[in-house]
């Protein structure tokens, strides 16, 4: 049996009780080293094979995976964050599909959860934006033509941008085609580990300030108007406002 695990955004806490309880049991850990908090591998037993998948192939994790359970191995494939995100988990399900071979996936606390933590901060306020749009800018990997950061922008809504850090001038110049100048902006480096930063900012200077703190990856780029004050208070707390649990009261 192999286990898709989310590790949650850095904090080693941020792992669910339930992923932490199979990577404990797990006789072959394969984890993501480039993002993977190594503080977690602590928690394996001094049996257990570990693999770092940031040197190994696709082929080469499947064959991990594959050799391991026809000998009963009981495997955890340890991602960052939330697998379902940027996790590349489906042509590794798929390929599980075809040999026969089952599996679980167990999710995570994505990095962008960890980030509004961070920011304390609520990416859905009522009368600013009901919408997140979780995205990355086109770079080595291509983004569908009709997802384009121009055309995402043009929303307004909350815009979490993964990947992108290092083309800030470029993502700056591509959110303007719906965003002011004056759209508060955030930049949250390694959210909820020690060294997490955050760089808050508007459209028109975040991408100095960026440059400036010599931040270059490993970083979410969080556009809209949900930093700002200025929001409605939501109904589902207003006196005046009934519901299935509450009458209204005057």
């Amino acid at each position: 049996m192999v286990y898709f695990i989310g590790a949650g955004s850095g904090d080693p806490e941020l792992i669910t009780v339930k992923g932490k309880k199979h990577i404990e049991e797990a006789d072959i850990v394969i984890y993501a080293g480039s993002l993977v908090n190594k503080e977690l591998l602590k928690c394996c037993k001094p049996s257990a094979e570990i693999y770092d998948s940031a040197g190994m192939t696709l082929d080469e994790v499947l064959e991990v995976m594959i050799k391991g359970t026809k000998e009963g191995e009981k495997i955890a494939r340890v991602h960052t964050g939330d697998p379902s995100i940027y996790g590349a988990i489906r042509e590794q399900m798929d390929a599980l599909d075809k040999y026969g071979i089952e599996y679980e996936v167990i999710p995570g606390v994505s990095s962008f959860l960890a980030a509004a933590a961070a920011l304390k901060k609520e990416y859905t306020l009522p009368g600013v934006t009901q919408t997140v749009i979780l995205t990355r800018m086109e770079g080595r990997t291509e983004v569908p033509s009709e997802e384009s950061i121009e055309s995402l922008a043009m929303h307004k809504a909350t815009m979490i941008i993964f990947l992108s850090v290092d083309m800030i001038d470029e993502l700056v110049s591509k959110l303007k085609a719906g965003y002011e100048d004056i759209t508060p902006v955030a930049v949250v480096y390694k959210a909820s580990w020690p060294e997490q930063k955050i760089i808050r900012a508007t459209l028109a200077d975040i991408a100095d300030k960026v440059k400036e703190e010599g931040i270059r990856k490993t970083a979410l780029v969080i556009v809209g108007n949900f930093l700002g004050d200025e929001y409605e208070f939501s109904k589902l707390y207003d006196k005046s406002y009934s519901h299935e649990f509450r009458s209204a009261r005057e």
